[in-house]
């Protein structure tokens, strides 16, 4: 099969994650101090892809374009296609048509996380080069989502959230397409919701006898959308980190899979793994816990944090109850007023400040 391409879409709003997408794109979201967007080009540069396009938004398209560049710290060349609005999945296919140029390519959705990445994925579709190829996995809760339904891996009809599913097996934000698709792409109605829906446009090419595969993910997934789901990816990924402390422990301890980058400096503090503590920061009289990304340039004084996601810039001090499941932006302040709830649970935009009453 020759070059295959990548094309990753990262528009769309971003709602659910608000306040944080108000001033950031949801792609940009750190999980483990890593943007969720550089998780899926390096999946795609794994798998010998590299020449990508990366669909943007115009509210959100400079501030991509700036963290991910022309794509050489990954290996990859990337050019960016704006798309004006975001008019469902396989109107971005088409609006990527040109850098496509009718040739195949792997789409991938740029929230989600794979913890095996795609590789596997794109050696069978080079292999058996069908029209199209998805990827599912099994959902307890398959009505929230595009359900699949199989004849052993040969895709026979694709629902949107089904009332009643035939499956518990869900699409995953990433598809092989060969160049049909486009033609499928052109040939479908608007969806009630007046997006060209990527489910309709697989659901023709099946009408019309074209083949589409599947393959089903054996090691997780996750779409980040929401905060819950940030916070478990966030998790899932911090699993899997080797210990490494290279910034500055004094009267402090340790324990654990934990990464404290060069810059940062601990005092009196401690931390349990796993965790990451971002260059810069300043960790003093506190505890972190378990699942903790902390970014860069972070000050944690006098306060218990948990599970948590904090951004660069941001600051935590003073709190005489632990801090747990939050998601705070930028150059946040959060600092305890003179009577305080039993726990915390926030997400708080960027460059906010808040005061525990």
């Amino acid at each position: 099969m020759e070059n295959l391409k990548g094309l990753i879409l990262s528009g769309g709003a971003g709602t659910r994650l608000r306040p944080i997408t108000h001033t950031s794109a949801k792609q940009l979201v750190p999980v483990a101090n890593k943007p969720v967007l550089f998780y899926g080009i390096e999946a795609l540069v794994e798998a010998g892809v590299e020449d990508i396009g990366i669909i943007i938004a115009p509210e959100t398209g400079d501030e991509i374009q700036t963290a991910a560049g022309d794509g050489s710290q990954f290996g990859a060349r990337i050019t960016y296609i704006p798309q004006e609005a975001p008019l469902g999945l396989a109107h971005a296919v088409l609006t990527a048509e040109e850098f496509l140029q009718d040739g195949p390519f792997v789409m991938y959705l740029g929230d989600n996380l794979l913890r095996d990445g795609i590789t596997d994925l794109v050696n069978a579709f080079r292999e058996s080069g069908p029209d199209a190829l998805i990827l599912l996995t099994r959902v307890p809760d398959p009505e929230h989502y595009g359900v699949a339904e199989l004849n052993d891996e040969r895709v026979v009809r694709l629902i949107e959230k089904p009332p009643e599913p035939p499956s518990d097996l869900a699409l995953v934000g990433v598809y092989m397409f060969g160049p049909v698709i486009f033609d499928a792409a052109k040939a479908i109605e608007p969806s009630g919701r007046g997006e060209l829906e990527i489910t309709d446009a697989i659901q023709w090419l099946i009408d019309s006898g074209r083949s589409v595969a599947s393959r089903t993910v054996t090691g997780w997934w996750k779409d980040t959308g929401q905060l819950d789901d940030m916070l478990e990816a966030n998790r899932l990924v911090l699993e899997d980190i080797e210990r490494q402390v290279e910034g500055e422990l004094i009267d402090s301890k340790v324990e654990g899979r934990v990464v404290v980058q060069d810059g940062a400096r601990l005092e009196r503090a401690v931390v349990r793994g796993p965790a990451i503590i971002g260059a810069g920061s300043r960790i003093t009289d506190a505890y972190i816990g378990p699942y903790t990304s902390i970014d860069a340039n972070v000050t944690v004084e006098r306060a218990e944090v948990e599970h948590s996601i904090l951004l660069s810039g941001s600051s935590v001090t003073d709190l005489d109850s632990r801090m747990e499941a939050s998601l705070l932006g930028k150059n946040v302040t959060l600092c305890r007023g003179a009577t305080l709830p039993k726990t915390l649970r926030m997400i708080v935009g960027d460059n906010a400040e808040i005061k525990i009453p």
